[in-house]
């Protein structure tokens, strides 16, 4: 599958200058944007989504707004509604990469790493990410900027390379509106990764798990969030009458957490979204990216995303009934799901929200076949 793309090109003023032809890119995810800053044959840096031809990605034609410095030959007539919005990512606003950037050299000239050439690689209501490469090309660093709701992960970087050191990226810089200055990882992403590894990331996150078990209020202060009842709950509310067995879920919902709690399974640090395209392998094992998801929560909900073979999970907990918390937990981990998304969406401008629209509505569905099982 691929993408078509149009830029809308504007000064780095904020004037439109119009839009470059329709052009193909080989990556159909609408985040990344690296095939697209390639494709665009001049020097652009792409700052957010303005719209798709269809509800939600991957593919179709997506059109994106872009700032450069000088205006090419043969641009196209373009209009587009420049309105600021409040939830509008500070790293999505003309100048905001580029305020972004300058932090980020500033960072590494002061570690001693100089001469690094940036690339942007994404860009969407998540995060925006750039790779600093040496001259010669090799890689050194990532610059990863987060909104306000995942401004926790750098802290939890710190947390977990305490305990475990090497299992999370090195964090070379934390600075403001959610900038962090990464190590880079050598390896490859392992979204192949199968039952083995699978087993390989659950011992590795299990010392950091058994860790933050007694410390709970430890990673409260550091600003880790928590889901509460009533978050499900309202996710759940609007969904009620259209989605049959919803109801019921919700109405038995405490009693559930109830049988969760006499477990015996600890509150503690949850990564959120456990699964092996968010680890890297090498030479030196394994690395665990991407904590913006994390929370306090019952370490089953990683173990169901990780889908791990439940028996070895079980084995990492003797102390309670690890595997009766997973099957209680199946529902819950859905809800949590619905929840998450469905704060994404309060707290993005709209015309990112075909990211995540159908997100809500599929997860409130899978939290319901899960209860039936």
């Amino acid at each position: 599958m691929t993408r078509t793309v149009t830029l809308v090109l504007a000064d780095r003023a904020g004037r439109v200058l119009g839009a470059l032809p329709p052009f193909l890119v080989g990556t159909p995810w609408w985040q990344e944007v690296a095939d697209v800053v390639a494709g665009a044959g001049i020097d652009v840096t792409v700052l957010r989504l303005l719209h798709g031809d269809r509800p939600a990605p991957p593919g179709g034609h997506v059109t994106y707004l872009a700032v450069c410095d000088e205006a090419p030959a043969g641009l196209l007539p373009a209009e587009v509604d420049l309105s600021p919005h409040p939830n509008r990512a500070p790293y999505a606003e003309f100048g905001g990469p580029d305020r972004s950037l300058a932090w980020a050299a500033g960072a590494l000239d002061r570690i001693g790493l100089h001469g690094a050439v940036a690339r942007q690689q994404r860009t969407w209501n998540l995060s925006a990410i750039w790779r600093f490469d040496r001259p010669d090309g090799a890689s050194m660093a990532w610059l990863k900027q987060v909104p306000s709701f995942f401004g926790h992960e750098p802290a939890v970087l710190r947390l977990v390379d305490a305990v475990e050191p090497g299992l999370v990226p090195y964090l070379l810089a934390a600075g403001d509106e959610g900038r962090m200055l990464l190590a880079h990882v050598p390896g490859e992403d392992r979204y192949d990764g199968g039952p083995a590894l699978r087993a390989e990331i659950a011992t590795a996150f299990h010392p950091v798990q058994r860790h933050f078990a007694g410390r709970v209020d430890e990673l409260r202060a550091n600003g880790v969030p928590a889901m509460e009842l009533d978050a499900l709950v309202s996710v759940a509310s609007p969904y009620i009458s259209e989605l049959p067995g919803l109801g019921k879920l919700i109405d038995d919902l405490p009693r559930r957490l109830e049988q969760v709690e006499k477990c015996g399974l600890p509150d503690t640090l949850v990564h959120g979204d456990l699964h092996p395209g968010n680890v890297r392998t090498g030479e030196e094992g394994l690395t665990i990216v991407d904590w913006g998801d994390s929370s306090i929560g019952n370490p089953a909900l990683d173990a169901l995303r990780l889908e791990v073979d439940p028996e070895h999970w079980a084995a990492l907990w003797p102390d309670g009934d690890a595997l009766r918390a997973l099957d209680l937990l199946r529902p819950v981990r859905e809800l949590r799901a619905a929840a998450t998304y469905a704060n994404f969406l309060a707290r993005i401008e709209p015309s990112e929200h075909p990211y995540h629209d159908a997100d809500v509505p599929d997860r409130l569905r899978a939290a319901v076949e899960c209860a039936r099982h």
